[in-house]
């Protein structure tokens, strides 16, 4: 994806989308397309590109897995995270603690992923 402000949105739309082809329950929608938010906009906002969004869901026990992967940390920040007082910010990982069953980070030499898993309710 392109690593510009419009690509946040542009994520949701291609998730929506695809969850619902796999015929994920309008709940769990709006609980993938908040985490899928958050992923990208820290991506833009804290990262260097490229960006990539990646969904799957588990046949086995129907969970949802979101990944953003990025180029990894940036010294300069996006214009979003420079504009704003620092209590505004930083809310990202607690709404995606509140939502995902589990999340984390995967660290390689020169991409970083992030990860949450979701039950996917159908």
């Amino acid at each position: 994806m392109p690593h510009h402000p419009e690509s946040a949105g542009t994520a949701r739309r291609i998730a929506g989308a695809a969850l619902h082809t796999w015929n994920i329950d309008d709940d769990t929608i709006d609980q993938a397309l908040l985490v899928v938010s958050e992923l990208v906009t820290n991506a833009l906002e804290h990262a260097l590109p490229p960006l990539a969004l990646h969904l799957h869901q588990a046949e086995d026990d129907g969970t949802l897995h979101i990944e953003v992967d990025d180029g990894g940390p940036t010294d300069n920040h996006g214009t979003w995270a420079t504009s704003c007082a620092p209590e505004e910010r930083g809310r990202g990982v607690a709404i995606i603690t509140l939502l995902a069953s589990a999340h984390g980070t995967r660290i390689l030499a020169h991409t970083v992923t992030y990860w949450a898993i979701l039950p996917a309710a159908r």
